[in-house]
């Protein structure tokens, strides 16, 4: 046998030999579950159901990719069922193990490959440009919010027609409870916490079927781009929840933490009308925020809501201001004191019931958010009609009767194909505006009627105008290029609007 006939007889065993070992090593190795990145990893363990497994049993896991590891709780589910959670922000080869107190879920070991997002997913909201918002992926994002308080617990019916409804709405951001309110003669189809025949609660003991269910309507929503606003605390209460003692109120909201922060589209609301639960103390709210911040491994979005007392968002644990009025001419002063964005979550509702917060016209609720976005802030709508069939008004949830929501669509298009950082607003300019300085310049009249109007635009640069009705939602170029004081013919109407682009 020569040399040739040699190494080709060696080249062939050893790709034999490699042949060998594939085929091995296909047939050993276990499917690596694949999870897209900001998608939600979920494993589960049998464990102790004897005590009371959701004080008595601890559960964390450490998540490693690389030199990086990120530790989250795990959560008891009922029957002697334990599940971890964890929403993966970096693609590649995440291992885990788990820690516990329990023998028979402690040192529980496993991986999966984290893979690029699909187109729809763009990861959790963050802060950006210090006013305004944008995906983790860098997609921008413009809040337009509405109210929905009572979508996961109306029922299966009118919480399908409320999604149902908000497939073809506007709306970014729904505003929800996670605890209860009363909705008349609306059963609740399972209570947070164990009840006795007495309806006495047991606060250690979360009821997981009724968290299952808040689960799957925040899922709904991510399914439809739209963002949690999860309250995790509200004064609209009939079972004792704003009530409950320390310990409990720490544990319901670990609990709440390690079920729903996998899911890349919730934020937290401490509160909606924090100063009317009287239970609770100002250093409370302050110490469920740093709560909130320690549980949460994701650092979503937080703020709290209030009725007449403002909260201090200059502290550290919030992420932006989300307010309970109308003074959109304060915005550059609370900004100049937050050094945050601002959201004007409640500027009171489009409808026609008997208490003055509650019945603005559309014409109104239209001009509340234009009035916002050119403060250089954002505005959540919400809706109560008097219902003639008995369901609940959209503030609760059901179906939309309002006509300000198209509106708000047009103008939520209108700052999304005009901007990628958000607008700013320009202060002291003789009539509302905001943009960005050279590029950018959206004003509004609001009621006033000119027919005539001397834009102030820079010298040197050139720029597009269009003219705009919010309310008739038209957009009408003007011929011509602009620079320096520059007059148009306006419609000599109230709420018209002009946008110059830089051309």
């Amino acid at each position: 046998m020569n040399r040739r006939e040699v190494m080709k007889l060696s080249a062939g065993a050893a790709l034999g030999m490699r042949s060998a070992m594939g085929d091995a090593f296909s047939a050993e190795t276990p499917h690596v579950e694949e999870v897209e990145q900001w998608g939600t990893f979920e494993t589960a363990f049998h464990g102790p159901s004897a005590g009371n497994p959701f004080t008595d049993t601890k559960l964390t896991a450490r998540f490693t990719l690389q030199h990086r590891t990120v530790e989250v709780a795990g959560f008891y589910d009922g029957e002697g069922t334990y599940r971890v959670r964890f929403m993966p922000d970096m693609q590649g080869r995440w291992s885990y193990e788990t820690e516990s107190n329990a023998v028979k879920i402690h040192g529980k070991r496993g991986s999966f490959q984290c893979v690029a997002p699909s187109p729809s997913n763009h990861g959790p909201v963050q802060i950006a440009h210090q006013y305004h918002f944008q995906y983790a992926d860098g997609t921008p994002y413009s809040p337009f919010g509405t109210t929905c308080y009572s979508l996961a617990f109306l029922g299966e019916e009118l919480e399908n027609e409320t999604l149902q409804t908000l497939k073809s709405a506007p709306f970014n951001k729904v505003r929800m409870c996670l605890l209860p309110k009363p909705l008349g003669s609306t059963k609740l189809f399972a209570y947070p916490f164990e009840r006795d025949a007495a309806g006495k609660n047991d606060y250690m003991r979360p009821v997981p079927e009724y968290f299952r269910h808040i689960e799957r309507r925040i899922l709904d929503l991510q399914k439809l781009g739209i963002e949690a606003d999860v309250i995790l605390f509200h004064p609209y209460d009939a079972w004792g929840y704003k009530a409950m003692p320390a310990e409990a109120d720490e544990n319901y909201l670990r609990y709440a933490i390690a079920r729903l922060s996998a899911y890349r589209n919730v934020w937290w609301s401490l509160a909606n009308e924090y100063d009317l639960v009287k239970t609770k103390t100002p250093s409370d709210w302050d110490r469920f925020f740093r709560i909130v911040v320690a549980s949460d491994p994701y650092s979503h979005l937080r703020s709290i809501h209030y009725s007449g007392v403002l909260y201090d968002y200059s502290k550290p644990w919030v992420t932006h201001a989300s307010l309970q009025n109308y003074q959109f001419e304060k915005a550059a002063e609370w900004r100049a004191a937050w050094r945050k964005p601002i959201i004007y979550d409640e500027i009171q509702y489009e409808g026609n019931i008997a208490r003055r917060w509650g019945n603005l016209s559309a014409q109104e609720m239209t001009r509340r958010f234009w009035l916002a976005i050119v403060a250089g802030a954002y505005a959540t709508h919400g809706e109560t009609y008097i219902s003639t069939d008995g369901k609940p008004v959209w503030s609760d949830g059901g179906t939309l009767h309002g006509t300000s929501p198209a509106r708000i669509g047009f103008l939520r298009k209108l700052v999304e194909e005009s901007t990628r950082a958000g607008l700013n607003e320009f202060e002291g300019s003789y009539y509302l505006s905001a943009g960005t300085a050279n590029e950018l310049y959206l004003w509004f009249f609001d009621y006033h009627q000119p027919a005539e109007y001397v834009f102030p635009l820079p010298e040197k640069v050139q720029f597009q105008a269009d003219i705009i009705d919010p309310w008739e939602m038209t957009i009408r170029p003007v011929d011509g290029r602009f620079s320096g004081k520059s007059k148009l013919q306006l419609p000599g109407k109230p709420y018209q609007a002009v946008r110059f682009r830089k051309a």
